[in-house]
């Protein structure tokens, strides 16, 4: 039996905007049908991102913290930081993240130490807040960053996703089409869409910040 033998199947963002047209029923034809399937799909990833859906964005990062000051600012791709830990001659000591009304009521944020919890305070720039303020320059925060799946960018480009997360792409990118250009398919696309991302998540091995459950929605009739 003959085989491709490859496995290196993917879609180009002009590929993947065809097939969600097509899906709607809908014939894609001019540059602004183009330009508004690449907004459509930038916007869902962000709601991945919102969702906490994207682990394979996660990072590793590291800095050296400053005494006296309890605060760092970290990258602006980050969307949020899911573990952190402070290391301190080749020991790991893991903080707790505390909530913005927890560090606003915490007493004496100016006492020194070695931190044990953190706040992230998601910002434009987001900032972390670190209790006790560190107490050397020479400890290392390390923590673990929910980066920004990357934008759409040149038709010719794949998006920065996973296989197993191809399909419910593919379907939601469907979906926010038919909400613009075929309205009595968005029922149907909407829910083929939370059927196979729950199939995706289910896969993905590793749980997200947030469960998502299928919604059934009935017609009236």
């Amino acid at each position: 039996m003959a085989t491709s033998g490859t496995t290196a199947f993917d879609l180009s963002v002009d590929e993947l905007i065809e097939e969600a047209y097509e899906r709607c029923g809908v014939e894609l034809r001019t540059g602004y049908d183009l330009e508004s399937a690449r907004r459509s799909l930038n916007i869902m990833m962000a709601d991945w991102a919102n969702r906490g859906l994207n682990q394979w964005t996660i990072e590793q990062r590291s800095v050296t913290v400053t005494s006296g000051t309890n605060f760092i600012d970290i990258g602006t791709d980050v969307v949020d930081v899911t573990e952190a830990v402070i290391r301190r001659s080749g020991t790991d000591i893991q903080l707790s993240r505390i909530s913005r009304s927890d560090f606003l009521f915490t007493p004496s944020k100016g006492s020194t130490g070695r931190p044990n919890q953190y706040f992230l305070d998601r910002q434009t720039t987001p900032r972390i807040f670190l209790f006790p303020t560190p107490e050397n320059s020479t400890d290392t925060l390390i923590y673990n960053a929910l980066t920004r799946i990357q934008d759409a960018g040149d038709y010719t480009n794949n998006m920065e996703i996973v296989f197993r997360f191809i399909p419910c792409m593919t379907s939601g990118l469907a979906y926010y089409l038919a909400i613009k250009y075929a309205p009595q398919r968005t029922q149907e696309l909407k829910l083929l869409y939370e059927d196979e991302l729950q199939r995706a998540l289910s896969e993905d091995g590793s749980s997200s910040s947030t469960c998502i459950s299928p919604k059934v929605y009935y017609p009236e009739a």
